[in-house]
């Protein structure tokens, strides 16, 4: 089993007036492999950025508390060098790279991961189908340019081809589910629902309780002002649902 762990984590960020913000105010939160943790909570409250920080993004910076991951801490460590450590983050917004086809990322991307143990191209092609057809995902794909001209629905979806790809230990998962419709929504489920395992975890960051319907949570944590404030299992986001933020506002 592994497990990740924020510590009293405060972040700040420098916003358009070029004043220092802190959006992070003191987070706590352990997830173990085999188990998927969802984080609810309005707008602007830090769940992106919470994200981001754990990935390494740069323009966000940590004041005080910690990211490990098997009891190592992330901080010292470079984007790359988490990723090899197990951790990824499916993007609200992922990047289109023009000159790059899918399977060209992927497969460095998998090589990168693990450089003593490289991927045969056969044993590549034969995951790469199979995972494919697990999300509906035409052929043309292999040979379009990463995230270039596809609609927002293909985008997720090629994000949930890269982790079943990648197979890491953690996934950070951030409005995956947004802009999809039912369709493209239960697919997208189905992928992430085929990880689960003794071997991998997520992190699942959303705003509705539609998306925790296909894939059910073991743990649900609302996000307020820069820190969660309540835990609960799949019960607490249908209880949102029900009585929104401010019905919880009233309960802390």
């Amino acid at each position: 089993m592994s497990r990740l762990e924020i510590k009293d984590l405060y972040v700040e960020v420098t916003n358009d007036e070029n004043e220092k913000e802190t959006i992070l105010k003191g987070v706590n939160l352990t997830i173990n492999t085999g188990e998927i943790h969802a984080i609810m909570g309005p707008n602007g409250t830090g769940k992106s950025t919470l994200s981001e920080t754990i990935m390494g993004n740069p323009h966000y910076h940590i004041i005080k508390g910690d990211i490990l991951i098997d009891g190592e801490s992330l901080i010292p460590l470079t984007v790359d060098q988490r990723a090899r450590k197990g951790i990824f983050l499916g993007m609200q917004y992922p990047a289109e790279v023009p000159g790059v086809t899918n399977t060209e990322f992927i497969r460095t991307a998998m090589n990168a991961k693990d450089s003593d143990h490289k991927i045969s191209i056969s044993d590549f092609i034969k995951k790469l189908d199979h995972t494919m057809k697990t999300l509906h995902i035409s052929e043309e794909f292999e040979e379009r340019n990463l995230n270039q001209g596809y609609s927002g629905g293909e985008k997720k979806r090629n994000e949930i081809l890269q982790l079943m790809m990648l197979d890491p230990k953690f996934a950070i998962l951030d409005e995956i589910d947004s802009g999809l419709d039912i369709d493209a929504l239960k697919i997208v489920a189905k992928g992430v629902n085929s990880m689960r395992s003794d071997h991998f975890g997520a992190l699942i960051i959303t705003h509705y309780q539609r998306l925790l319907n296909y894939i059910i949570p073991d743990f649900v944590h609302v996000m307020m002002n820069g820190r969660i404030v309540k835990t609960g299992d799949a019960a607490l986001a249908a209880e949102l649902e029900r009585v929104g933020y401010d019905g919880i506002k009233e309960e802390i």
